[in-house]
């Protein structure tokens, strides 16, 4: 095998199954520790097993391979600050045999300094779509933004007044500003301005997710999530 074709075959995306969690990721992340499970593993010096389709099946915890697969990635432990599985994680680094995931369990570092949190924003986009037109029509769309971030709020109350707006408080403090109905344009545009503004404040996106439903017989909504979080020390708003 050339150096072209190892090249290739490193790179080349790896399907897992892992307790019925499926993982995409490349050859070469999986072989970063040579000693550990994996690295035998997809060296061909550990037995393997394949599901139904053909992805390679790992019978471990699933929801907690992701932080093993994003060491892996980063060879750095990165984990929600409120995390509360230490104790399982320490199980799978070890089953794994990852020896410098475990040397970080074993030796935790805390995410921030003491005087230092996360603020949070979150960011949902609501679409409302026609199911009998073609192409599927938008019907309504809205922004919220939830946070309990005030200056953060009140410039975005400050920078996009010709957008219709309300802003609504909720029982843990934190307050929403809903955008819209608009059309499925202005809403695109909105939101490629709004997360620009966000993350010029400083913030980062943490996670994005997609939900569908279907309320009604000629009407499917869907909602996109994105969580943004910076580092501030707790004098601070």
């Amino acid at each position: 095998m050339d150096n072209g074709d190892w090249g290739h075959r490193m790179t080349t995306p790896v399907t897992l199954n892992v307790g019925g969690h499926l993982y995409t990721t490349s050859l070469s992340t999986l072989q970063r520790y040579p000693d550990s499970m994996l690295g035998a593993m997809f060296r061909g010096d550990f037995p393997t097993t394949r599901d139904s389709q053909g992805n390679y099946f790992i019978d471990r915890d699933g929801t907690l391979f992701r932080y093993i697969l994003n060491f892996l990635r980063t060879s750095e432990l990165t984990l929600p600050v409120d995390f509360t599985e230490t104790d399982l994680l320490r199980k799978e680094a070890d089953f794994y045999q990852i020896e410098p995931l475990i040397q970080c369990l074993n030796d935790p570092k805390p995410l921030y300094p003491h005087d230092i949190f996360e603020q949070v924003v979150e960011l949902s986009s609501t679409r409302k779509l026609s199911k009998y037109s073609n192409p599927v029509a938008v019907i309504i769309t809205q922004l919220t933004i939830t946070t309990k971030v005030h200056a953060l709020l009140e410039g975005i109350s400050n920078n996009f007044t010709k957008w219709n707006k309300h802003m609504m408080d909720t029982r843990d403090c934190q307050v929403s500003f809903t955008f819209g109905p608009c059309d499925y344009h202005q809403e695109v545009s909105l939101r490629v301005h709004l997360m620009d503004y966000i993350m010029k404040q400083g913030f980062t996106i943490r996670n994005t997710r997609v939900h569908h439903m279907s309320e009604r017989a000629n009407e499917n909504t869907v909602e996109h999530h994105w969580t943004f979080c910076r580092p501030a020390h707790k004098v601070e708003d």
